[in-house]
């Protein structure tokens, strides 16, 4: 039995609903395979004139996908306009995600793609999590420090070791075994959701010249060395630290499966400068298959018929992809 894919449309009032009814519209000949929208009509009508088909559950959609985009509706929210988010709006995203978690995880869907959310919206409404990731790695049963946000586009794919803070407090964060924690969650999601048996690792430095051999820093000899010879007694294929400002370029990248970052934007400039409109965010880790686009909600174009749909496809292909690979792998 074919299962759909499961859409959360993110904020009612970002580009998240435009770009889902994009994929739709380009589901032929992106080669898309069914899948099902969860979120706000309004939301979907206010940006795209095409046709929706309010469907009851999951095992609805397969039938209804060639004709209409499948929606499986949350409560009204009230008035939503393009690119004005208010509080009723995030309460209707926190819905649509807490939804198409729930119908993933059962079993219902195939995998999650979660469409872009504001998250000074959702904190004003009480969301306790950083960001989606950490929400839907509660919903699932597992502890965030066992999951590693990858970002994949056509030919790199990068794993930030600390995430969304500050600098300073990144580097005060980074330990040894986080890397190794992240590191090792890479590996294994490298193996069982892309296919790849003996995935290579290029570690990054924290410093300049990856500290210089300790000129210009001793994070590398100190906590970074250490991770990399773990792993690599773990049977990793691991490599570095190397120098970050040599790792991204295209001769570089064809050495190794993926990039280990060791703060936010080591990872993700690089894949926004080479893939910016086609960037996948990835959770590895979890049970379930979860990815997103790998851009905001976009306020300032939203409504405008102007947000590209590039990222909601790749993350849409790339979810059925790595689903279709779990289930042959997993039997």
């Amino acid at each position: 039995m074919v299962l759909p894919l499961a859409v959360a449309l993110g904020d009612p009032a970002g580009v998240g609903p435009e770009i889902v009814a994009k994929a739709w519209d380009a589901r032929r000949e992106a080669g898309l395979p069914p899948f099902f929208a969860v979120g706000n009509q309004t939301s979907l009508e206010r940006v795209w004139g095409g046709p929706i088909q309010l469907i009851a559950q999951p095992n609805e959609a397969c039938a209804a996908f060639d004709a209409a985009l499948p929606l499986i509706q949350v409560d009204d929210p009230g008035a939503i306009m393009p690119g004005e988010p208010n509080l009723p709006g995030a309460r209707c995203a926190l819905d649509s995600l807490e939804i198409a978690v729930g119908l993933t995880r059962s079993g219902a869907a195939s995998a999650l793609v979660t469409g872009p959310v504001a998250k000074a919206q959702l904190y004003a409404i009480g969301f306790s999590h950083p960001g989606q990731t950490e929400f839907v790695a509660e919903r699932c049963g597992i502890a965030y420090e066992n999951t590693a946000m990858m970002l994949a586009g056509p030919t790199l794919r990068t794993v930030p070791v600390t995430l969304h803070m500050s600098v300073a407090d990144a580097v005060r964060r980074l330990t040894t075994d986080l890397i190794v924690s992240r590191a090792r969650t890479a590996a294994r999601g490298l193996q069982r959701d892309f296919g790849i048996d003996s995935p290579r690792l290029a570690v990054a430095g924290l410093n300049p010249h990856a500290g210089e051999g300790g000129a210009l820093g001793m994070e590398e000899i100190e906590i970074i060395g250490p991770a990399i010879e773990a792993l690599r007694a773990e049977g990793i294929d691991a490599v570095g630290p190397l120098p970050a400002d040599t790792m991204f370029h295209e001769r570089a990248r064809a050495d190794y499966d993926a990039a280990i970052c060791m703060y936010h934007d080591q990872a993700l400039i690089p894949l926004k400068a080479l893939h910016f409109d086609e960037g996948v965010n990835m959770t590895l880790g979890l049970p379930i298959v979860r990815t997103a686009p790998d851009h905001g909600t976009a306020f300032g174009i939203a409504g405008h018929g102007m947000a590209r749909p590039d990222a909601m496809i790749a993350a849409i292909r790339m979810a059925a992809d790595c689903a279709n690979r779990r289930a042959a792998r997993d039997g």
